[in-house]
């Protein structure tokens, strides 16, 4: 198990260098190739058509504009990968939207990285604000996400896994088991876990920490009391044990709204302090 195609959104967002950088880093350390993905927002439906004509001028002044952030979305992601040492990469060019465009490419990917929305970027060409948990939900893939604030020297040295027997959990360790594989120690949190096999097992923590074992990795198991609120409360247990990565699943409820997320799911993605790898 490991990574061998990492996609990285590349944008104009203000955390863009430092979503570049990390994405190398670890395609340079799993030996992966890495693919920067920009989007162009223009259908193609509309460029390589005349259904338009009569605003023709509007749509190629807007072409020309987009295609410019492309390119210098594109140049950043290329100069920032070469500077980390990333062996084999490439640009990618999309057109549509990033929702779709992110969707489709990350079925070729075993890994997605993506920017937290920063609200301050909208105006200036950044991500759109429900971007990631639409991506986390819709591509079937695993997604880092990286906070818009913040230097991240480390990934992976000092994880945190938010554990609650779910299938989304299950999705989200299975997917950080090459980072996990490195870590110096692995700390599985559980809140108010429930005995019994429909639950966190008999003992819960030791099915996971059994699991994770197996696969080389060094695992801490700890149980705490049920938080009122628990997305802040596994942001202040990764600040206390200066966890560099949060490993949790991504929940959302879809037959409400499609994009309607879990209330730990949706505070973390808007106050992360770390980087985080969800799977849904």
């Amino acid at each position: 198990m490991a990574y061998r195609t990492i996609l990285v959104h590349a944008d104009n967002a203000s955390n863009a260098a430092t979503r570049f950088r990390l994405a190398a880093e670890l395609a340079s350390r799993e030996e992966a190739h890495l693919v920067g993905a920009a989007m162009s927002g223009i259908p193609s439906f509309i460029s390589s058509t005349d259904l338009f004509e009569g605003s023709g001028v509007l749509i190629a002044d807007y072409a020309r504009h987009v295609s410019k952030r492309v390119d210098q979305a594109l140049a950043l992601f290329d100069e920032v990968a070469a500077a980390a040492g990333a062996p084999s990469r490439e640009q990618r060019r999309g057109d549509g939207d990033e929702y779709s465009g992110l969707c489709l490419q990350a079925r070729y990917a075993d890994l997605l990285v993506l920017g937290q929305a920063n609200p301050d970027d909208r105006d200036e060409g950044g991500l759109l604000l429900d971007l990631p948990e639409h991506v986390i939900l819709n591509s079937g893939r695993p997604v880092l996400m990286v906070p818009y604030a913040g230097q991240f020297p480390t990934l992976g040295e000092r994880p945190l896994i938010a554990w609650n027997g779910s299938v989304e959990a299950v999705r989200a360790v299975t997917a950080a088991i090459p980072l996990l594989r490195r870590a110096g120690n692995v700390t599985v949190a559980m809140f108010n876990p429930e005995v019994g096999p429909d639950a966190h097992g008999e003992e819960p923590g030791a099915d996971i920490a059994q699991y994770l074992a197996r696969h080389g990795v060094k695992v801490e198991v700890m149980r705490s009391p049920t938080p009122i609120d628990v997305g802040n409360s596994i942001l202040s247990l990764a600040a206390t044990i200066g966890a560099d990565l949060l490993v949790m699943g991504c929940y959302g409820h879809s037959r409400f709204r499609e994009k309607m997320l879990g209330g730990a799911t949706s505070t973390v993605l808007a106050t992360m302090t770390l980087p985080v790898l969800m799977a849904h």
